[in-house]
């Protein structure tokens, strides 16, 4: 008798032991959308670590400078702004009129840092449309293309696109931003010049071809619990 439980508790834990291993392998196996290829191939896994994100937001036109400089605490929502003329300290779940200028700029610079992760956040909000072949804006070069349109209500550029053109790897190369999704590009940059900070893989450089204009990050900082 002792011998038949025995066997019967060893069925039942290989059973269960097979049930566990088959829902784990369907789970690996789970295909990925394609927003979400997207921003885990810009380490979109470790942004749950993050417990502070600082950068300097820089832009060079012909001989002029601007910069400003960002510190956020994704997790409560502190964000600290340093210019050449204003320092602003302000949650972004209450905010009065200064926030919301300074949250304005925010959100442009941001997006500029994260928009390989921004648009899976944003993915309520957007309409999207690939293209497993297409021709690169600057380098010519066959790419995919990902082109995403904001919604027309909300957010402090409604009805915006974005043309996002990356390799096999899915790491963006270049991008095209069409203001209120007309036919035209508005402007049209690079992504280089990546560099791997707390997980996240971020592109430091944007430049425009053929204009004497850079957009990039300095004093990247991504600080994990």
């Amino acid at each position: 008798m002792k011998k038949y439980l025995l066997t019967i508790v060893l069925l039942m834990c290989i059973t269960i032991a097979c049930k566990e291993e088959k829902n784990e392998t369907a789970a690996a196996q789970k295909e990925l959308t394609l927003l979400e290829k997207i921003a885990f191939a810009n380490g979109y896994e470790n942004w749950k670590n993050v417990s502070e994100l600082k950068f300097t937001f820089n832009v060079d036109r012909d001989t002029s400078h601007f910069e400003r400089s960002w510190s956020w605490k994704p997790k409560s929502n502190d964000v600290i702004m340093v210019s050449a003329t204003d320092t602003v300290s302000y949650n972004r779940k209450q905010m009065d009129s200064i926030a919301e200028n300074a949250n304005s700029s925010f959100i442009n610079d941001k997006y500029w840092l994260l928009a390989p992760i921004n648009i899976l956040w944003d993915e309520n909000n957007i309409t999207q449309e690939h293209l497993s072949g297409a021709e690169a804006p600057i380098s010519k070069k066959p790419l995919q293309k990902l082109t995403v349109v904001y919604g027309n209500e909300g957010g402090y550029t409604p009805g915006d696109a974005y043309d996002f053109y990356f390799g096999n790897d899915y790491i963006v190369q270049e991008w095209v931003f069409r203001r209120a999704n007309q036919a035209e590009p508005s402007m049209v940059t690079s992504w280089e010049d990546y560099v791997e900070k707390g997980g996240l893989k971020i592109a430091q450089m944007h430049k425009m071809p053929e204009a004497n204009f850079k957009l990039y990050f300095t004093n990247i900082e991504v600080v994990t619990d």
